[in-house]
């Protein structure tokens, strides 16, 4: 319910996820009339489409406690406490990122010998797309941390990339061994006498170099880095405008550069990487964008579905076990 856009998005992107998935079931949380209203008119009789009631919102701008505290009917609570009772597989939402962890956290709990969950999203690279993690669930990380990020995003990305053993990298200031401060390289250490495809420390120009599949960094690290790749994008879509737009010469390159430069922002569509995984939880949740609209949305509510089918946690918990044995 507390998506930038409302909750027509949520429902135009099950009406499409139902069309292309003859064995899904969707539940939608929230204002039940609303909710209600929406379904007639988007989708219609539905029998894999169910409403459940939650008369709270929690708003973007709420402290994380408080939600967890005094928002136990929020539709955020409610549909965490579906996957909690095992009447759904895994939940997604487009709210407050703090606030679902938060009561994600405090409803799932973490997957045994888990310290910190962490939040890990797929992005676009040379050759095809990179997994990064922490993205702010966490601001100060440990070596263990590091390495159990390492450990987490090496599943979520060979499920979702079909990739058998990804490469592992992590975030540093060089690529030297002594490069660093000692929470990285302590972690470089855990990692090269693991069982992971490590691959050595990657810089930060090099996340999306096409080097590495899984690119690991603490929260504060990861957010920063991926909010200047936003930032970076949107300044040379800018600049790309400006200057198609200088003159009625500049105008006419455009013209036969158009095909060429819509590939390359389909390609670089952030809609397209939609649905970041919190991941060590003992359940499956999936933030979406909170400004998605319902194409984006709609590939959130598909990665959920793929860490179903392959039963993430599970093989999260089934590693970690093997590495710690």
């Amino acid at each position: 319910m507390s998506g930038d856009l409302g909750a027509e998005v949520v429902v135009r992107a099950a009406k499409t996820c139902l069309d292309h998935h003859a064995n899904l079931r969707l539940i939608l949380v929230g204002d039940e009339s609303e909710l209600r209203s929406l379904v007639t008119r988007i989708v219609g009789q539905e029998k894999r489409l169910s409403i459940r009631a939650a008369s709270e919102v929690v708003s973007m701008s709420e402290p994380p406690a408080e939600a967890v505290r005094k928002k136990k009917d929020s539709s955020m609570r409610v549909a965490i406490n579906l996957v909690k009772e095992g009447e759904a597989q895994a939940c997604v939402s487009a709210g407050n990122t703090g606030a679902l962890m938060a009561i994600a956290k405090f409803v799932l709990k973490m997957l045994p010998g888990i310290k910190r969950p962490a939040i890990i999203a797929e992005l676009p690279a040379i050759g095809g797309t990179v997994h990064m993690l922490d993205l702010g669930a966490n601001t100060v990380s440990d070596p263990q941390q590091l390495f159990q990020f390492a450990l987490m995003g090496s599943i979520v990305t060979s499920d979702i990339r079909s990739i058998e053993r990804p490469r592992v990298a992590l975030l540093n200031i060089g690529v030297e061994d002594t490069k660093g401060h000692g929470t990285v390289r302590e972690a470089a250490d855990l990692l090269h006498a693991s069982g992971l495809n490590y691959v050595g420390f990657i810089e930060g120009n090099e996340i999306f170099s096409g080097k590495t599949d899984v690119v690991v960094t603490d929260g504060f690290t990861g957010n920063v880095a991926v909010k200047t790749m936003e930032g970076t994008v949107g300044l040379a879509a800018n600049a790309l405008k400006r200057g198609f737009k200088r003159n009625v010469l500049t105008r006419l390159q455009a013209l036969v550069a158009g095909p060429v430069l819509k590939r390359i922002a389909g390609e670089m569509d952030s809609r397209n990487y939609n649905g970041a995984s919190l991941v060590g939880l003992n359940g499956i949740v999936i933030k979406s964008h909170g400004g998605a609209d319902s194409y984006s949305f709609q590939h959130a509510i598909e990665t959920a579905l793929v860490e179903v089918k392959k039963q993430v946690p599970l093989q999260i918990g089934n590693l970690l076990q093997q590495e710690t044995v």
